[in-house]
């Protein structure tokens, strides 16, 4: 077992990770984050991943190891991000929390429903016997488990991982070089067997992808069930792993996150739903589906003839903080949203819906669909919002009336400016490690999706979100001497830094119609945006006519290129413009 030397320099609330897996590697981007000191460990040390507030443990920890480890570090927080088959490691980790009363957090994974065409079975045992060959990808160490069916007559292949170390465990367990097979690809099978048996991996253990390329053969399709977990901490996400570490070891951030009132609003909608259908056990807590796939717990309360969540903003300074948001479903015979007392009405065009609809937002719109699955009449309604709405950005952006449901990922990231820029760095650091011949910067998950394609064989560690901090993120790749730099940019962002705004933030620039003018009079798009009533930069692709998009683009680049270039004098940068419909502009 290998550890970082120095770690008894560091304070003993300390938190333990069981990694090498796919949800190791997502777990220790979210502690990173918090910048606090942390232990990562895998059984086998081959995961490659980099840690800048992580100390890697190598080597397997019984019982006995793991509780000195613990011990001897102040482990306060365990995650159990291990394969959901590892059992023995599991319940280690279950020993030794209840024996030093340490909480534990299950970082699972997603599962899909379970297909009826498969058959499903709880062990090897049950695998049926009415089959001549069969192509086992349940991994190396189980070929052992699987030798009695070669003695009922039945020709096995194991298809394992194509290193070195694999391939003499398989020996070691009496398999034939024959037998063997590689992963190369989760969607091709190219073994002749009459069955195929399956691990329930979940969708990042390429479970879909095997069961899929399996039908295309038209294979008989078995799976072995995943072991069920005795762990009460059960989160499937990043955004569910840091909430529930913020609850359990409150200091390991600085700041904490918060939700949505998109998530609130789903929240209280949920069991306003389940009230309208006859559930009387009024749940304290309720599951919601967030755009990323992932399942969080929020807490609900209950009114009269409705459900409510309290808006939690966590550290991030939000006026709309403590605001109940409330939900009244009724049954209907469609599924509707509407907007109550204290939404806002959206009065300008440029939003995701048309002047006179309930400013809710299109991402809340589809957490309600996605998370509510009966025809229901919601009417979201929020009492104090016509008041908060005046302390808010929304009567200059047009909506009147109260506030409005936002939220694209549901989940509210707190950072302080140093912070915020403190985790460029470190992405931007990782970026650079990983070897990338080009680093490119987004200001979100939407433009890096956009972005994506004109790069498809770049690695994911070399994309970076810089939020509003342009300015910031060119001097840091200027810092690290990155040749090559790509930074994505949607108009209203653009416009901002076009005019010399390097932090495009609300709080400190606004959109200037009189610079954006200019800027059409450059490109003899003939638009007069001081006689328009546009609230959002966006919607000039709409006004100006589409022959002059690559001219307007040009214009704005250039003013971008400006300001940009001489944050990085040594380095080369390509600068994108990005419309809504991920049209990609460069000079």
């Amino acid at each position: 077992m290998a550890f970082c030397p120095f770690s008894s320099i560091f304070a003993v609330e300390m938190l333990l990770v069981f990694g090498g897996t796919t949800e190791g590697r997502k777990a220790a981007k979210v502690l990173e984050e918090a910048g606090s000191p942390y232990y990562y460990s895998t059984k086998t040390g081959e995961q490659d991943i980099v840690l800048h507030h992580g100390m890697r443990i190598d080597g397997a920890l019984d019982g006995e190891a793991m509780q000195a480890f613990c011990r001897e570090h102040g482990i306060r927080l365990m995650v159990d991000a291990a394969h959901p088959f590892a059992e023995q490691l599991h319940q280690t980790i279950t020993n030794v929390g209840k024996a030093l009363s340490i909480p534990i957090i299950r970082y699972e994974r997603i599962y899909p429903q379970r297909d009826k065409e498969i058959t499903w079975i709880d062990d090897y045992d049950e695998i049926p016997r009415d089959i001549h060959s069969l192509l086992a990808t349940t991994g190396v160490q189980t070929i052992s488990k699987l030798k009695f069916l070669e003695a009922e007559g039945i020709k096995v292949y194991y298809r394992i991982l194509n290193r070195a170390s694999s391939i003499v465990l398989a020996h070691q367990q009496g398999a034939t070089d024959n037998q063997l097979c590689f992963y190369q690809d989760s969607n091709d099978i190219d073994i002749e067997a009459d069955a195929i048996l399956l691990k329930e991996s979940g969708l990042s253990g390429g479970f879909v992808e095997k069961v899929n390329a399996a039908k295309a053969r038209d294979m008989r399709i078995i799976a072995l069930k995943r072991p069920k977990l005795s762990i009460s901490n059960v989160v499937n996400g990043p955004n569910g792993l840091r909430r529930t570490i913020e609850r359990l070891l409150p200091e390991f951030y600085p700041l904490h996150s918060g939700l949505t009132t998109g998530t609130c609003a789903t929240a209280a909608a949920i069991a306003a739903t389940r009230v309208a259908w006859g559930d009387n056990s009024f749940e304290k807590n309720v599951p919601v589906l967030l755009p990323n796939g992932e399942t969080i717990m929020v807490a609900v309360e209950y009114g009269n003839d409705y459900a409510y969540c309290i808006k939690e903003a966590g550290d991030d300074p939000d006026v709309t903080n403590g605001l109940e948001i409330r939900a009244k479903a009724e049954l209907s015979d469609s599924f509707e949203i509407l907007g109550g007392e204290g939404v806002g009405i959206f009065t300008l065009p440029g939003f995701d819906y048309p002047p006179g609809s309930p400013a809710i937002n299109k991402a809340p719109r589809e957490m309600m669909r996605n998370n509510i699955k009966e025809n229901v009449r919601v009417t979201i309604s929020v009492p104090e919002g016509a008041e908060i709405a005046r302390r808010t950005f929304n009567p200059r952006l047009g909506i009147e009336g109260g506030i409005s449901i936002i939220g694209v990922s549901g989940i509210v990231k707190p950072f302080s400016e140093e912070a915020f820029i403190d985790s460029i760095r470190k992405c931007m650091t990782v970026a650079k490690a990983s070897g990338a011949e080009r680093i490119i910067i987004n200001s979100g998950g939407k433009s890096e999706r956009f972005v994506k394609g004109c790069y498809p064989n770049l690695p994911q560690q070399a994309f970076v979100e810089y939020g509003n901090y342009i300015g910031a993120t060119l001097q840091i790749a200027n810092e690290l001497n990155i040749q090559q730099v790509t930074l994505g940019v949607m108009l209203g962002k653009a416009v901002k830094l076009a005019a010399g705004h390097l932090d495009t933030h609300s709080r400190k620039a606004t959109m200037d119609k009189a610079f954006i003018q200019q800027m059409l009079d450059e490109a003899h798009c003939k638009f007069s945006i001081l006689d328009s009533q546009l609230s959002l930069a966006r919607e000039l692709w709409e006004k100006i006519p589409q022959e002059k998009h690559q001219a307007f683009a040009d214009t704005i680049i250039r003013h971008c290129e400006t300001h940009c270039r001489q944050l990085l004098p040594n380095g080369q940068l390509t600068i994108l413009l990005i419309d809504d419909k991920g049209h990609i502009f460069s000079r």
